[in-house]
C-alpha cells in the first residue's frame, strides 16, 4: 500500500485525465479507509466490520444472506466477517427457528459493549473527514456524495 501522506499522488495520471472526479474519489476513498481502520484499532474491529454490527445493533439479529444483500459483499466475504467477529466474541450464529437451514447472525453482550466505542470512532473519522469544511460545505458535500452514489447505482443496475 502507498502512503497516505499528502501528496502521495502527484498529479493527475495520463490515464486518467478523462476520469478526474473518479480518480479523486478512489483517493479520499483509499485514505478514509486507512483513517477508519486507526480509528477503529482500539475497538478491535476492522473496516467494515462496524457496519455489519451497526446493522444488528439497529435492527436485531440477522440471516447470513440478509447481510449480505444488505453489505452488498461476496458471500465467502460476509461469511469471512462474521466468522472473524465471532472468533472476536462479538457476534454468535444460531439456527433461525423459523428456518433451521439458516442462521441468524446477533450481537454478544461483548459485541453490544462496543457500541459506544464504534460511535465515538464514527465521530472521531467524521470530523477527520471534514476539517475545514463548514456547515454548508458538509450539507453540499453529503448532497453531491448522494448524486454520485445515486449515478454509480442506476449504471451498476444497468450493467
Amino acid at each position: 500500500m502507498t502512503s497516505v501522506d499528502e501528496g502521495a499522488w502527484t498529479g493527475l495520471p495520463t490515464a486518467a485525465e478523462g476520469g478526474r472526479i473518479s480518480h479523486a474519489v478512489f483517493r479520499a476513498a483509499r485514505v478514509h479507509r486507512a483513517a477508519a481502520a486507526m480509528v477503529l484499532r482500539e475497538t478491535g474491529l476492522h473496516p467494515g466490520q462496524e457496519l455489519l454490527m451497526m446493522h444488528l445493533w439497529d435492527h436485531g439479529p440477522q440471516r447470513q444472506s440478509e447481510l449480505i444483500k444488505l453489505l452488498d459483499l461476496d458471500p465467502s466475504t460476509v461469511t469471512r466477517m462474521v466468522q472473524r467477529l465471532e472468533q472476536a466474541g462479538f457476534v454468535c450464529r444460531a439456527p433461525d427457528p423459523a428456518d433451521r437451514r439458516a442462521a441468524l447472525v446477533r450481537t454478544t453482550e461483548a459485541g453490544e459493549a462496543l457500541r459506544a466505542e464504534v460511535a465515538a470512532a464514527w465521530t472521531e473519522l467524521e470530523e477527520r473527514t471534514v476539517a475545514g469544511l463548514d456547515e454548508d460545505e458538509q450539507r453540499e458535500l453529503a448532497r453531491l456524495l448522494g448524486v454520485l452514489e445515486r449515478n454509480l447505482c442506476r449504471a451498476a443496475r444497468q450493467g
